[in-house]
C-alpha cells in the first residue's frame, strides 16, 4: 500500500503540474516542477527543467525577457553564442553553471513539431539574489516648519528589489507614526518600497538625526550614514530686513535720476556737441580794405 501511495502521489503531482504550468495545443504537453518560480544565489550553479509529452519530434527553445529586453537561450535544440559558455541543454532542460544578476528575469520553455502542429510552453521566474548594497540618502540640513520634506533613500545592487525603513536618533519609525509613543508629536508617512520619507507639515519635534536601512531578506541589512535635519522657523525678520533694504536701494536709485534731472545733466548732454563733431570752416568777422589778409581758415 506504502509503495502504491508513493505512486498514486507522484502521478498526481505529474497531472496537476502539467495543468498549472503548462500551454498545451493538440497532444503534446509541457510542464516544469519549479513553475512557481526558483531562487539562487549569485554566483551559483542552477537548473530550469522542462519536460515534456506527446512530441514525437521535439524542437526546443527557450526565451529569457526581462523588461523590455527579449533574447534566445536556446534555439532549436542548440544553446546560442551568447550563453554557449555557461549554459548546457538537455531534454529536461537548461543548467547555468554560474549566474549573474543580469540573469533575473522568465525563462519560457517552448516545445513544437517541425511541422507546427504541435506546441507547448512553459514560463519559470528566476531571481538571482544578491544583498544590498549600502544605500544612499537624501537629507536636507535644515527645513522650515509648517512646510513639506521629502527624504530619500535608495540602492541599485539588492536582488530583490530591497525595501527601506528610517531612523531617527537610533529610533525605529513605524509606518504609522501615531502607534509609536517617540512619534506622537510627528506627522510623517513612510513607503518602504520607494524609501521616501515624508513630513506634511514640518514640526519643531522633527529636529534629529536619521538614517535608513536597506533590507531584502538576502544577506545583512544595510544602513546609510546619518545626518543632522534641523527644522526652523519661518524667518520673518529676515524677510521684513530685505524688504526694506530692497525698497531703499530702490529709493536711492530714484532719488539720483530725479537729482541729475534737476541740476540739467541730462539737458547738457542734449544740448552740447555731439562727440566727434568737426569744425570745417570759419567766417572772418572784419577785412581792411586795399589790404589781402589770409581770414579764412580751414580746420579739420
Amino acid at each position: 500500500m506504502g509503495t502504491k501511495g508513493k505512486a498514486g502521489r507522484k502521478l498526481l503531482f505529474l497531472f496537476t503540474s502539467m495543468i498549472l504550468g503548462s500551454s498545451v495545443q493538440g497532444k503534446g504537453a509541457v510542464y516544469t516542477s519549479q513553475a512557481n518560480g526558483v531562487e539562487v544565489p549569485e554566483n551559483e550553479p542552477i537548473k530550469l527543467s522542462c519536460t515534456y509529452s506527446g512530441f514525437s519530434s521535439p524542437r526546443v527553445e527557450w526565451k529569457f525577457v526581462q523588461g523590455s529586453t527579449t533574447a534566445l537561450v536556446c534555439y532549436n535544440n542548440q544553446i546560442t553564442a551568447p550563453y554557449a559558455d555557461r549554459v548546457t541543454f538537455s531534454s529536461s532542460g537548461i543548467e547555468f553553471s554560474s549566474v549573474t544578476r543580469k540573469d533575473n528575469g522568465d525563462y519560457t520553455c517552448m516545445v513544437s513539431e517541425d511541422g507546427g502542429q504541435n506546441y507547448g510552453e512553459v514560463s519559470i521566474h528566476l531571481t538571482v539574489l544578491v544583498p544590498p548594497s549600502k544605500p544612499t540618502v537624501n537629507i536636507p540640513s535644515s527645513v522650515t516648519i509648517g512646510n513639506r520634506a521629502v527624504l530619500t533613500c535608495s540602492e541599485k545592487d539588492g536582488s530583490p528589489p530591497s525595501e527601506y525603513s528610517w531612523f531617527k536618533d537610533g529610533i525605529f519609525m513605524a509606518a504609522d507614526a501615531k502607534k509609536t509613543r517617540a512619534f506622537l508629536n510627528s506627522s510623517y508617512t513612510v513607503d518602504p518600497k520607494s524609501g521616501n520619507l515624508i513630513f506634511d507639515p514640518v514640526t519643531a519635534f522633527d529636529s534629529g538625526e536619521y538614517y535608513c536601512q536597506a533590507q531584502n531578506g538576502f544577506g545583512t541589512p544595510m544602513k546609510s550614514e546619518a545626518i543632522r535635519m534641523e527644522a526652523v522657523e519661518l524667518n520673518v525678520g529676515g524677510i521684513v530686513a530685505a524688504v526694506l533694504v530692497t525698497l531703499i536701494l530702490l529709493g536711492v536709485l530714484v532719488f539720483g535720476i530725479w537729482f541729475a534731472y534737476s541740476r540739467g545733466y541730462f539737458e547738457r548732454t542734449k544740448k552740447g556737441t555731439a562727440p566727434g563733431k568737426k569744425v570745417i570752416y570759419s567766417q572772418p568777422s572784419a577785412r581792411s580794405e586795399g589790404e589781402f589778409k589770409q581770414t579764412s581758415s580751414f580746420l579739420v
